[in-house]
């Protein structure tokens, strides 16, 4: 049986935690290794966590310097065949792990899978369902790609050869190692079954206008070490081109950009 390794970072969301830990704990499948990282919460996340002790494989409180710090630490002590990792505001669906697990059966030349799920606000109501599709370098640095982090899973093997996570990012670690796998030649697939729930919320790093320009920066700098070279005018183009792409493929992506800039960031 395919062991599968899943690691959530807990920092201060205990309105969230104990769904997330749930979702993982409640899955139809036998081999998962679980293991929950808090760098200091003082919400009662720990408290949380202290509850299902005895159902999570490993506990790491220390502290760590940022969310993909913390991934690492995780990780680094993960033993299984496939990798996922679920935040602490964010949901595994039923029967996720069991997907993935014969989704790597019986595509063994796949790296990093990509399924779909849902988007929805802090009270757990969809924003918008998500079908991931069309994920290559340039169709991440120029927007013209869709996917959901929770529901994405990739070979223990693929992670250690990119290197993990950068510990610098500080808005989009997910996407950069994706993109920095496929760069090195991963091949993606894709579970066309939905698997994962990302919740959007003011406190949420996605959902706070307070890191825009983090995003910004972030981004220009996987792109440049991508490309070799700084974003400018051409690549404007570029980027409106493959978004109109993306939204022309998923029209609901397009919707949920607009309103998500109506409502000033949050869902």
């Amino acid at each position: 049986m395919t062991k599968v390794s899943i690691v959530t970072i807990s920092f201060n969301q205990a309105e969230f935690l104990e769904r997330t830990i749930l979702s993982v704990l409640e899955q139809d499948y036998g081999d998962i290794e679980y293991i929950v990282v808090d760098p200091g919460s003082t919400d009662g996340s720990r408290e949380i966590i202290e509850r299902y002790r005895s159902r999570i494989s490993k506990i790491i409180l220390r502290p760590d310097c940022g969310a993909a710090d913390g991934l690492n630490h995780g990780f680094a002590e993960a033993t299984g065949d496939v990798f996922g990792f679920v935040n602490s505001d964010d949901l595994l669906l039923p029967g996720a792990l069991r997907k993935v697990a014969e989704f790597w059966k019986d595509h063994t030349h796949c790296d990093l899978f990509m399924g779909d799920g849902f988007i929805v606000n802090r009270q757990g109501r969809p924003v918008r369902h998500v079908r991931a599709a069309g994920f290559s370098v340039a169709r991440y640095l120029y927007g013209g790609t869709t996917w959901l982090q929770q529901a994405t899973f990739f070979r223990r093997s693929t992670f250690e050869a990119t290197g993990g996570f950068n510990p610098g990012n500080r808005s989009c670690w997910d996407g950069e190692l994706f993109v920095n796998m496929v760069a090195k030649g991963s091949s993606v697939g894709y579970i066309h079954s939905d698997l994962g729930v990302f919740r959007i919320h003011a406190a949420s790093i996605t959902g706070s206008n307070n890191n825009t320009h983090i995003y910004a920066a972030d981004s220009a700098r996987i792109f440049h070490q991508l490309r070799g070279r700084d974003f400018d005018k051409r690549d404007e183009l570029l980027g409106l081109a493959y978004r109109a792409g993306r939204f022309l493929r998923d029209p609901g992506a397009l919707w949920n950009s607009i309103r998500y800039r109506i409502q000033g960031g949050q869902q």
